[in-house]
């Protein structure tokens, strides 16, 4: 198969018994039901978005890109737990998915800011300020390695992550230019540069960086200018992570990435070939609306 499409970096997010892919026009999410065929659900994107100005911007483009994945990845989330639960067309808005967001956000802070920032509060008056901001630092990775090690033992989590294997092997084998055949898939690696993982670890490794020069303030202030200081690190982190992948055949870029790609295979499995042909058809229909003129999209959604 011969890409012949404008440069564009498709993305996409494992989910429960399918995979989301995410284009310039539209996602698509493809899950297999417990009757063991393959549903689909498609949503228009922003173009102005992902194609248009914006994605021209750097740090903005970051920000707003990573805002807008959160929403759509927690919808398509939901929707291929509704599958599995029998419940196709089942809509994730309203109280429930406010709720669910809201907890999540709380217990991310609570894990990976309060947490760390605490630790390391108990020894800053003996050991410094310097080394009271690598300490946290450290204990952040820390947590962050040990949530992933403990979440990868589920059973339903491993197929999660299964599902993120043939995420990545699509992906690889389209933008390698091979045929997006089960057979031809399943010839590429699970891991790849543009990762949320790789993402994630991203940010764990800059906050020591930017949460350093807070170390002075009290307590309760330094969490909140903590908090505030997220975007801006998330920003860093995506421009940092575009960058990698565009220079990934970089002799001394292969080497500060290789810490991202191994952490990859904690949130990968080798996919089935039936996981393949779920992260296959995703890709494909969002290829298709990649090649066609504007439609209405809002009618493509079940």
């Amino acid at each position: 198969m011969t890409n012949t499409q404008p440069r564009f970096n498709y993305g996409g997010q494992a989910v429960i018994e399918g995979v989301m892919m995410r284009g310039s026009k539209a996602l698509a999410v493809a899950v297999r039901t417990p009757k063991g065929e393959i549903t689909m659900h498609t949503e228009p994107v922003s173009t102005a978005l992902y194609s248009g100005p914006i994605s021209r911007i750097p740090f903005l483009r970051g920000l707003s890109m990573l805002w807008d994945s959160l929403g759509l990845g927690m919808r398509s989330l939901m929707y291929s737990a509704n599958v599995a639960a029998g419940e196709v067309g089942v809509e994730f808005s309203g109280p429930l998915a406010a709720g669910m967001i809201v907890v999540s956000l709380i217990f991310a802070l609570g894990l990976f800011v309060v947490a760390p920032k605490w630790i390391a509060s108990l020894f800053e008056a003996s050991v410094g300020p310097l080394a009271s901001a690598l300490l946290e630092g450290v204990v952040r990775l820390v947590v962050f390695l040990a949530y992933l090690a403990l979440v990868a033992r589920m059973e339903d989590i491993r197929r999660v992550f299964a599902y993120h294997g043939a995420e990545h092997k699509t992906i690889n084998t389209y933008e390698a230019g091979d045929e997006l055949t089960v057979e031809s898939v399943q010839k590429h690696s699970v891991q790849h540069p543009r990762c949320g993982t790789a993402f994630l670890l991203t940010v764990v490794v800059l906050t020591i960086f930017f949460f350093a020069p807070l170390n002075g303030l009290p307590f309760g202030v330094g969490l909140i200018f903590r908090i505030l200081l997220i975007p801006v690190v998330a920003m860093v982190a995506y421009e940092y992570i575009r960058f990698s992948a565009r220079h990934i055949d970089n002799p001394i870029m292969r080497v500060l990435i290789a810490p991202n790609l191994a952490l990859q295979l904690m949130t990968t499995r080798q996919p089935d070939d039936s996981m393949v042909q779920v992260a296959i058809e995703a890709l494909k229909k969002v290829l298709d609306f990649e090649h066609q003129q504007p439609i209405d999209l809002e009618r493509m959604i079940p």
